[in-house]
């Protein structure tokens, strides 16, 4: 599968946005759309629990952007692009699986304008990256080749704990270039008055 696209050619990409937001992206380090910071809320300590979660969500991005240095350095960062989702169901997926994610964000809709470098991979690879387990070297690396390579969690068969681990795929846009903002946000559905 060829997952990367370079050109002028239209793209509608789409993301979660709090509301006042303007950027049509996640910021890395304020939430990116598949974990949290080491920061902690205003005023509270983070607990174990989060720390080592913190922990694991640094050390996949690590991982991942070690190995595309590596072999795949034609694709762009996730650490230096817009993460965005290819499809308006790609975005619905997430929001399934990571509800407290999007809670209290709208569905915004960008338009690529000029020239851009876009991949696409599928952001499952990072929830199985999170699982408590201990990965080899070399098994990291597999799962790192897959995410590049823009491989599905379905074209593999992944196993958690002695059994199938199975997840829809859910495929990202790591977006280098101007976006602009389509205008028609809706809400995440999960509060009424929530936008």
């Amino acid at each position: 599968m060829d997952n990367l696209i370079k050109g002028t050619a239209t793209l509608e990409l789409f993301c979660w946005l709090d509301p006042a937001a303007d950027l049509p992206g996640w910021d890395i380090l304020k939430g990116s759309p598949f974990g949290a910071t080491l920061a902690a809320p205003e005023g509270n300590a983070p607990s174990a629990g989060d720390q080592l979660l913190s922990v694991r969500n640094y050390f996949a991005e690590y991982h991942l952007e070690f190995f595309r240095q590596r072999r795949y350095n034609h694709l762009p960062s996730r650490l230096h692009a817009m993460l965005q989702f290819a499809t308006r169901i790609d975005a619905m997926a997430f929001r399934d699986k990571h509800p407290e994610r999007v809670f209290g964000k709208n569905l915004s809709c960008a338009r690529s304008k000029n020239a851009y470098l876009c991949s696409f991979h599928d952001a499952s690879w990072l929830d199985y990256l999170r699982l408590p387990h201990s990965l080899s070297l070399s098994a990291l690396d597999e799962v790192a080749h897959y995410y590049w390579s823009g491989k599905t969690v379905e074209d593999v068969g992944l196993t958690f704990m002695n059994e199938p681990w199975r997840e829809v795929p859910v495929i990202e846009a790591l977006y280098q270039g101007t976006l602009e903002p389509v205008q028609d946000n809706e809400p995440s559905g999960w509060l009424p008055g929530f936008r």
